[in-house]
């Protein structure tokens, strides 16, 4: 039995295919819709995260100046920067959770494109996106065009960023609290690399992870042909 008859197994007959296009239709809007919205969160998120690290960080070198940097100043400077790496952890929890929404909404509109090419196999042709609801179909809804890397997609994607900005609070948060134990500067500074790096290892990691994780558990209803991909 071919992928197509498979698909159309147990559909109710007598069903016309202008429809079924309306209720694809329906479906489809409904997801660009709730991806629109989580796009629009998270870049907010993003936004208030970045804002609220700024305020801080200002606000610190306005208190530094009028205490002349005193041990009040660094007892507020740890409390500051602890608040604003929780925030950051915090946003980049919901950026992850964001990435894998936005592949779950990628993947059921190529399902839904293939619908499309099942009622007009005529239509394929002139459809960019992807009409297979595999890993393949997903790249090339991501990027119409062929040459873009999948390590330019991750590196430019807002998960790597903040993955950044957490790593620069989790180096100046932890190298700073070296050096009030009494290490010397150039030993805290190395530490907090380090452990910024870590901290950065560690996030990449997991979103990897999260991603690898999908395609096992997932079965595509319309896969990718063999030597398409």
């Amino acid at each position: 039995m071919s992928t197509q008859d498979e698909r159309t197994a147990g559909e109710p007959e007598g069903v016309p295919p202008s429809v079924r296009a309306q209720l694809l239709a329906t479906e489809h809007w409904s997801l660009l819709a709730s991806r629109s919205t989580t796009q629009a969160e998270v870049l907010t998120r993003i936004s208030m995260f970045l804002m609220f690290t700024s305020a801080s960080l200002v606000s610190l070198a306005l208190v530094g100046q009028a205490t002349r940097f005193s041990d009040m100043f660094v007892m507020l400077a740890m409390v500051v920067l602890s608040t604003d790496l929780l925030i950051g952890l915090l946003t980049q929890v919901r950026v992850m959770n964001v990435a894998m929404e936005d592949l779950m909404y990628v993947l059921a509109m190529n399902r839904l494109r293939a619908a499309y090419v099942d009622l007009d196999p005529g239509m394929a042709k002139y459809m960019l996106a992807g009409t297979h609801d595999d890993q393949p179909g997903m790249d090339q809804t991501y990027y119409f065009l062929k040459g873009r890397s999948t390590w330019s997609h991750v590196a430019g994607s807002s998960a790597v960023f903040i993955i950044m900005a957490n790593t620069a609070l989790t180096a100046i948060l932890l190298g700073t609290s070296i050096m009030l134990l009494g290490w010397p500067a150039p030993a805290a500074v190395l530490a907090g690399v380090i452990c910024g790096l870590v901290f950065a290892g560690a996030s990449m990691f997991y979103g990897y992870r999260q991603y690898r994780d999908v395609w096992p558990a997932f079965t595509p209803l319309s896969p990718t042909p063999p030597g398409r991909d």
